[in-house]
Parts: C-alpha cells; structure tokens; sequence
C-alpha cells in the first residue's frame, strides 16, 4: 500500500482507496475521469457530515465546520462544498475562532464538526455559536464518531484509577491525540505511543496504576503487545474498564460484497 497526498501522483491503471478520512469532490471526480478503478472507504458517519454540508450549500446557507485546519477529514469535508455564489464555509477551529467568526449571513447558517474532536471542547464552542447565531442549525444526531465518544468516556474513567495513560495510536490521528490531551486535563501523565517498544521505563517509576487505551483505529494487536510490555516490566493486568458496548456494523463497498 502505498500513500499519497494528490490523485496527480497516482500512475494509470491502479487501484485507488479513499481513506476513511473521505476525499473532496474534486479528487473523486478527477479518479472517475481518469478510469481509475478505485473503492471509496469513506467512514459512513463521515459521509454523513459531507451529505449535510451538500444539502446546506444547496439550500444557500452558510456553514461553519468545527475542526482542525490541515486534516485529511476537514479539507475533504471543506472539498464538498457546493454552490459557492450564495454559501460560504468557515472553518472554526477553538473557542476563540467562535467569539470572533464574521460571517455572511447570520440567519440562514448551519454547523456541523469534525467527527473526531474532543466530545467537551466541541460543545462548549457549539454553545458560544449558538449564543452568536441563535438561528443555526446543527446536526439531528452528535457528528463525533461514536467510536470516538466511547474511548473519551473511556479514559475519564480510566483516569480516575491510574496516574499514568499510555495511548496507543499514531501521532498524526486526532482522535488519539484527544484522548493524550484529555487524560492530562484529567490530571494524569499521558503519553501517546505508536508501538510497545516507545515505553520508557523511565515512565514506570513510582507508578502504581497504568491504563492503557487506544485510537478508534488503533489495531487491537497493538494494544495487547503494550500490556504485554508492562507484565514483563513487573505489572499485573487488572482486567478492562467498559463504558459501551460497540454494536454498530457497516457494510462493505458493493464491489466487495
């Protein structure tokens, strides 16, 4: 498997993957004009956010996008914006973006976020907006991936047990870098790790309770080799914390099937 940034890097004839990230409009309809054979693996709640920023662009109104400028998600998002004569996209990216945002219309606006943001800072700047713009629309449903919900609420409860939380995930993933950033809010010492062999012992000393956690992406593989580092550092696996039961299912592309 081999990554890319641009669709113009990608030689004829290969198979081509949307990542779960979701692409803009323009990357997929440049893949179907070069006859690529591709499968677009778009994560279906992030598809939800596209269909939500389409229907209101059409409906000519103004859309503010809670995320992080930069991120595969959000410029794929920011891509399917449509019917740019009468709407306008606005990125909001903090509290502080929400205080200051100048936007076209005020009375014809809708929100929608990044589906895998911090649950608590991104209502706390949904609520400044909607103090702003009384009249927005936001989603019927949370945008913020369920997945990404779960291992949240799981770390809140991890924290109140552990005084160190290793989170297992890469460091460009935003949902795993939330949960590093809201275990030390929790007050915990909270590293995010790639694999077992970045754990320092270093780290260890002094400590009595270690949680462990993971990315919503995070291979389960990788997880048990951290745990399995910390038995053979002298640690003793004390079981799991469960918050959820993770039900939800999504069917594989048709052409997979």
């Amino acid at each position: 498997a081999i990554f890319v940034e641009d669709i113009d890097e990608i030689p004829d004839n290969s198979l081509v993957i949307f990542s779960a990230h979701g692409v803009s409009r323009s990357v997929e309809e440049t893949t179907k004009s070069r006859d690529l054979n591709y499968f677009d693996a778009t994560c279906p709640l992030v598809t939800k956010v596209h269909v939500e920023v389409i229907k209101h662009a059409k409906a000519g109104r103004d859309i503010i996008l809670i995320g992080h400028e930069g991120h595969p998600e959000v410029e794929g998002t920011m891509g399917r914006h449509i019917n740019k004569k009468s709407s306008s996209i606005y990125l909001v990216q903090s509290e502080k973006d929400a205080k200051t945002l100048k936007v076209n219309n005020q009375d014809e606006i809708a929100v929608v976020t990044q589906t895998t943001l911090s649950v608590d800072e991104t209502k706390d700047i949904i609520n400044i907006l909607k103090a702003r713009f009384p009249n927005m629309i936001t989603p019927k449903k949370d945008d913020i991936c369920y997945a990404t919900q779960n291992r949240q609420d799981a770390v809140k409860a991890l924290a109140k047990e552990s005084e160190l939380i290793l989170v297992v995930g890469s460091k460009n993933s935003s949902n795993s870098n939330r949960l590093r950033e809201l275990a030390e809010r929790l007050g915990a010492r909270a590293f995010l790790i790639d694999r077992a062999e970045e754990v320092e012992k270093d780290w260890l000393r002094g400590i009595k309770k270690v949680g462990v956690t993971s990315g919503a992406s995070a291979p389960e593989v990788l997880v048990h080799a951290v745990i399995h580092r910390l038995e053979e550092a002298g640690g003793q696996f004390q079981g799991e914390i469960k918050v959820a039961e993770e039900t939800v299912e999504f069917s594989l592309p048709k052409a997979l099937r």
